[in-house]
C-alpha cells in the first residue's frame, strides 16, 4: 500500500475506550473493529474516538450514509480549527472500512477457516500525555478473534511480528519512514487531543460524584456475594475497597473494570464472597474526587418496619381485590335475587 495511505489511515481514526492512565494524565483513543456476517454477507466496520474515556466521535459502515459523526457538542467546533476536519475523516473511514473487509479474508484464508461464523479484526491506538501536555506512551495493538496479533512487538508502531503473525499488507504493513511514524505519535496525536481538551474542557473536567450502594446476592448454592455498586461519576478514576474488619481484601475482590455509562459518565463495581450470617463485617470503602469524603457503605438486611410496611401494603391491595370482586358480583345479580347480608 503506498505509504502515503498508511499514514492516513494511522492518522485518522484509532482507540480503546481506555480512561486516564495516571493522576491528570490524558489519553486519546480509537478503536476500528471490523466483523464478519455470514448471514448479510458483507462485514461491518465501526471506528469509535475517545478522550479521556468519553466517546467523541463514531464511524459505522451501517449508516445509511457512513460519515465520522459527532458524538458530543463541544467536538463540532473542531470545524472551527480545521474545516476540511469530517470530510477527511469521514474518508479515511470509509477507506478503513474496505481494507477491513480485504484484511479479514485474507485471515479466514490464512487460518483456514470455514466461510461461516464471525471472525474480528481490532486495532487499537492513540497516545497518553502528561498534565502539562508532554507524550507519555504511544498505544497500538492488533488483534484478530479476541487474540492479541503482535504482543511481541518491542518497538513502538511496528505492526508485523513474526510471519506467521502478519495480517494483509493492506492492514498493517509497517510504515517504512520512522520519522513519519514519531511525527504522528510526538505531533499529531498529540497536537488533536490538546485541541480536544481545550474545545471540551468545560464538559472533561467537572466531576460527576457516584451514586454507590451494595447489593447482596445469595445463589442457588448458598453463597452469598456482596457487590459494591458505584455509577453516575466522571472522570473514570474511582477506587472501590472491600475491607473486613478494617482489613483491606484485595485478593478476595472481584472487579469490573470501570466501564462508559453511555452518558458521558462511567461504571464499575466489585464483589466479595462472605460467610452467610457475617455480612457486618464488611464495609465497601469508596473514594472519588466528586466527593468531600470517601464514601463508607455496609449492605443494610431489611428492617422489621420494612416488612411491616411491605405486609400492609400487600394487605390492602388484597383487601381492595376482594371489595372489587363484592361490587362486580353485586351488579350481576338480577333483580329481587336474595342476595344475602349484602344488602
Amino acid at each position: 500500500m503506498h505509504s502515503s495511505l498508511r499514514r492516513l489511515l494511522l492518522v485518522g481514526i484509532l482507540v480503546l475506550p481506555g480512561a486516564r492512565a495516571g493522576p491528570g494524565s490524558h489519553t486519546l483513543m480509537y478503536i476500528h473493529t471490523g466483523w464478519t456476517r455470514p448471514e448479510l454477507g458483507e462485514p461491518r466496520f465501526v471506528t469509535v474516538g475517545y478522550v479521556d474515556g468519553v466517546e467523541f466521535v463514531r464511524f459505522d459502515s451501517d449508516a445509511p450514509t457512513p460519515r465520522t459523526e459527532p458524538r458530543t457538542a463541544w467536538v463540532k467546533g473542531v470545524i472551527q480549527e480545521d474545516p476540511e476536519y469530517w470530510e477527511r475523516t469521514t474518508w479515511i473511514g470509509r477507506t478503513n472500512a474496505r481494507v477491513y473487509r480485504v484484511s479479514l479474508e485474507d485471515m479466514r484464508r490464512y487460518h483456514n477457516l470455514s466461510l461461516g461464523g464471525v471472525h474480528t479484526i481490532q486495532f487499537l491506538h492513540g497516545c497518553e500525555v502528561s498534565p502539562d501536555g508532554r507524550l507519555q506512551r504511544g498505544i497500538s495493538q492488533y488483534a484478530y478473534n479476541g487474540q492479541d496479533y503482535n504482543s511481541r512487538l518491542a518497538k513502538l508502531w511496528t505492526c508485523v511480528a513474526a510471519p506467521q503473525a502478519q495480517i494483509s499488507k493492506g492492514l498493517v504493513e509497517p510504515e517504512s519512514d520512522d520519522e513519519n511514524r514519531k511525527a504522528y505519535l510526538e505531533v499529531e496525536c498529540v497536537k488533536w487531543l490538546l485541541t480536544y481538551l481545550e474545545m471540551g474542557k468545560e464538559a472533561l473536567s467537572r466531576t460527576d460524584p457516584p451514586a454507590a450502594q451494595v447489593t447482596h446476592h445469595t445463589a442457588l448454592d448458598g453463597k452469598v456475594t456482596l457487590r459494591c455498586q458505584a455509577q453516575d461519576f466522571y472522570p473514570a478514576e474511582i477506587s472501590l475497597t472491600w475491607l473486613r474488619d478494617g482489613e483491606e481484601q484485595f485478593q478476595e475482590t472481584e472487579f469490573i473494570e470501570t466501564r462508559p455509562g453511555g452518558d458521558g459518565t462511567f461504571q464499575k463495581w466489585a464483589a466479595v464472597e462472605v460467610t452467610p450470617g457475617h455480612e457486618a463485617k464488611y464495609t465497601c470503602l469508596v473514594q472519588h474526587q466528586g466527593l468531600a469524603e470517601p464514601l463508607t457503605l455496609k449492605w443494610e438486611p431489611p428492617s422489621s418496619s420494612t416488612w411491616t410496611t411491605l405486609g400492609v401494603i400487600v394487605g390492602v391491595l388484597l383487601l381492595t381485590a376482594v371489595l372489587a370482586g363484592v361490587v362486580v358480583w353485586r351488579k350481576k345479580k338480577k333483580p329481587g335475587e336474595n342476595r344475602g347480608t349484602y344488602v
